[in-house]
């Protein structure tokens, strides 16, 4: 029996297509690339934003028609495959299997049944493991599933259930099966990693479960096991406390880079969007991880054109750009999620307005990172070289501040951590030394 499984979004779709891949192969399956050759065809969803919806529509519109042609099992799991809109397009399409992603245990099950769906969140995935991938040196484990918070744009409450924290017994298991494996970079995955171990609710005041270390005390605690590099991601910048940056800073392994969502930089904004947090209050927050982590990375996500923002509200996203200097960003243009309150309650404004927002952004954002990434040329950097890139001769990794580099295969020949001379930089990425640029590419080189 073959399967395609097939991902769509974030790491921790990422990380849950793990899961189901190792399930798969201890019922007897292997894995084919091509939809053409499966047995069974998997989709992974994802229903943060619209762009990926329409791709699993655009998948599923295929693979109609491939079951027309032969018999293969398709199923629909993640976060799509939880909402009515995804529920409505399973059955256009003769979906046979239909899991949410708190059911992702039941898949097995499922494919006995032939016909099945199932959108609990079972209680059993909070202890769930999968076994250590094989040949890689880079994982994810997810510390937390779900989220409480009500960003009235945000589909994920609704898809992924609120918010359960393993336990930390159990997430130390996984890191160290996955350093006994090999596994060189490891990234702690959570909608709100930082809300660790705290009790049901919102804020800055929620305690700590019983048993549980705090998630600044399980950064230590991975930091000790032996896996150099240690990452996690995505922050709340609610719950980004001192002593969060305080177990950065004093533990070696744990990655110097912080992705911290800002989603605008109007308090009017941020009002509507519900993000509990103030203009000021982030920027105290990015003041007090400079002040103690001079050197780290910092990368955010921002929504253009949320519905009723004005052209002032938008300048500001841009000035508090300007203020953080961020060294990497993800923008979007927003994107109505139906069942969210944004879209129930709130007028979208005209998809031009937004575009011609982000393309502001986008040039403010390359005129940062250009700046960013200049500060590295002539100085040595770690990088994890994870395979080749798109030029035949060179290799491609990343940084302990997650930069993108490009190696010469004569200093890079296979995947591992590599000591690199960075001689070039551009927007968006660094060259160590040896590999030439492509031409009319801005650039930096060491003098």
């Amino acid at each position: 029996m073959q399967a395609c499984v097939i991902t769509l979004g974030c790491q921790m779709n990422e990380y849950d297509t793990h899961a189901i891949q190792s399930q798969l192969a201890g019922v007897g399956y292997s894995f084919v690339d091509n939809i053409h050759e499966a047995d069974l065809v998997l989709l992974n969803t994802c229903a943060v934003r619209g762009k990926p919806v329409e791709k699993a529509r655009s998948l599923l519109g295929a693979l109609r028609k491939e079951k027309k042609r032969r018999p293969v099992t398709v199923a629909l799991m993640g976060c799509l495959a939880q909402l009515p809109e995804g529920q409505v397009m399973g059955a256009k399409f003769g979906v046979d299997i239909m899991l949410g992603p708190g059911a992702l245990t039941d898949l097995i099950p499922a494919l006995r049944q032939g016909r099945f769906q199932s959108f609990a969140f079972r209680d059993e995935l909070r202890d769930y493991a999968p076994p250590p991938p094989k040949g890689v040196l880079s994982a994810h484990v997810a510390i937390t599933r779900g989220c409480n918070h009500k960003c009235t744009y945000c589909i994920v409450p609704t898809t992924r259930g609120p918010e359960v924290s393993r336990p930390a017994a159990d997430i130390l298991r996984e890191v160290e099966a996955l350093r006994d494996a090999g596994v060189v970079e490891v990234s702690l995955l959570g909608q709100n990693v930082n809300s660790y171990g705290l009790e049901p609710g919102l804020g800055l005041h929620r305690r700590l479960l019983p048993g549980f270390p705090s998630f600044a005390e399980l950064l230590r605690m991975v930091g000790q096991v032996g896996i150099p590099r240690v990452r996690f991601i995505t922050s709340h910048p609610i719950n980004f406390t001192d002593d969060i940056i305080a177990a950065i800073a004093e533990t070696p392994a744990v990655c110097q880079y912080i992705h911290l969502p800002v989603q605008a930089g109007s308090n009017r904004t941020l009002r509507r969007m519900a993000r509990e947090y103030t203009r000021e209050y982030y920027l105290e927050r990015i003041a007090a991880i400079r002040s103690r982590l001079p050197e780290a990375t910092l990368s955010t996500d921002i929504i253009c054109g949320f519905p009723g923002e004005t052209e002032a509200d938008f300048e500001e996203t841009l000035t508090l750009y300007d203020v953080v200097q961020f060294d990497m960003a993800f923008m979007f243009v927003y994107s109505e999620r139906e069942g969210t309150p944004a879209a129930t309650h709130f007028d979208d404004i005209p998809h031009a307005v937004k575009v011609a927002r982000l393309m502001r952004l986008i040039e403010r954002q390359k005129h940062w990172s250009w700046l960013n990434y200049r500060r590295w040329v002539g100085r040595q950097a770690e990088v994890l070289v994870k395979g080749p890139a798109h030029d035949g001769d060179l290799m491609q990794g990343h940084t302990r501040g997650n930069h993108t580099v490009l190696v010469p295969r004569t200093v890079a020949p296979k995947p591992g951590l590599y000591t690199v001379n960075i001689a070039h930089a551009t927007p968006h990425l660094l060259y160590a030394e040896g590999a030439a640029l492509p031409e009319n590419r801005p650039v930096a080189t060491a003098a």
